[in-house]
């Protein structure tokens, strides 16, 4: 059952039998006694790929589960006192990922010692059990998709562009002039390919510029444009303000504001029970949950 779980979570067989310290080939034997024991497949083997099957999927949720409460009671008769451990796979925003999450992980490293992490740095929708994430982050509103999410902050927007390009194209002093303007940059969302309209909102006053010159799906990729001097672009502050301090960009129409992004931590149900995931979840919220609207902790400073 342990292998199951760990096949699932890394989704790979190698990569399980590295986390348990077992060989390749006793990790796919236990799970083909485990599907034999039980008469049903729990995962489909592809060269490529390793997924749970709709069965999987479910004894996955009971098995988790389980084997999270056997080790809760394991460790209450030992009167274990160690900290959580064990490996932790998350995946987040390309900026978020880069700018704010990352820098901040020496603490948790500080705190918990003993929990390995791997980043995944994406904006694509996941699996997150099928691709064996603990949890995401993500922002926008989300729909109805079976998780668990807690917002952890909202991120302020900031819209800017090089000295050098405002120079040669003038610095706009309405919404109105974004529109006329020879070149804006924009954010495309890859599972659909739709650009995000550029917004500006002063009051009840709201512009929507959905036309963009240039567009990329990655957020590190839209911060390397705006610097290009290639047009005039909106992106989220924290990304963008070690360049705003330095020079290199410049606000504009400050008085016109983008709603905040909010950002959510997402997670399957019951997932939660993991000691190791509990423990990021918390650190989490207490890195960026407990920030005032619109600013977000960064390596140990509010950043508007």
């Amino acid at each position: 059952m342990r292998a199951f779980v760990r096949v699932v979570e890394t989704g790979s067989f190698s990569r399980a039998a590295d986390h348990l310290d077992l060989p390749r080939s006793t990790v796919s034997k236990l799970l083909a006694d485990l599907e034999r024991h039980l008469n049903v497949r729990l995962i489909h083997r592809t060269t490529r790929a390793v997924r749970p099957t709709a069965d999987g999927l479910e004894y996955f949720e009971h098995a988790s589960r389980l084997i999270s409460e056997l080790d809760a009671v394991d460790r209450a008769l030992r009167g274990d006192t160690l900290k959580p451990s064990g490996h932790l796979r998350i995946d987040a925003p390309s900026s978020f990922a880069t700018t704010l999450l990352i820098p901040a992980l020496a603490d948790f490293h500080r705190e918990y010692p003993d929990i390995t992490v791997a980043v995944g740095v994406s904006d694509r929708t996941l699996n997150l059990v099928g691709e064996g994430v603990d949890c995401a982050i993500r922002g926008g509103e989300l729909g109805d998709v079976g998780l668990i999410a807690r917002r952890i902050a909202d991120l302020p927007y900031v819209t800017c562009a090089t000295p050098a390009y405002l120079r040669r194209h003038g610095v706009p002093e309405t919404p109105e002039d974004i529109l006329q303007h020879h070149c804006t940059i924009g954010y495309f969302y890859a599972s659909t390919a739709r650009p995000e309209g550029f917004v500006l909102q002063q009051g009840e006053v709201r512009h929507v510029v959905e036309r963009a010159a240039f567009t990329t799906n990655d957020g590190n990729g839209l911060s390397s444009l705006i610097l290009t001097g290639l047009g005039i672009g909106q992106h989220l502050r924290h990304a963008l303000q070690p360049f705003l301090d330095t020079g290199e960009l410049q606000e504009v129409l400050p008085a016109w504001t983008r709603p905040p992004l909010p950002m959510h931590l997402v997670y399957p149900p019951h997932r939660h029970q993991s000691p190791r995931l509990v423990a990021f979840i918390e650190w989490l919220m207490r890195r960026f949950g407990d920030a005032p609207s619109g600013k977000v902790q960064r390596s140990g400073t509010l950043v508007s």
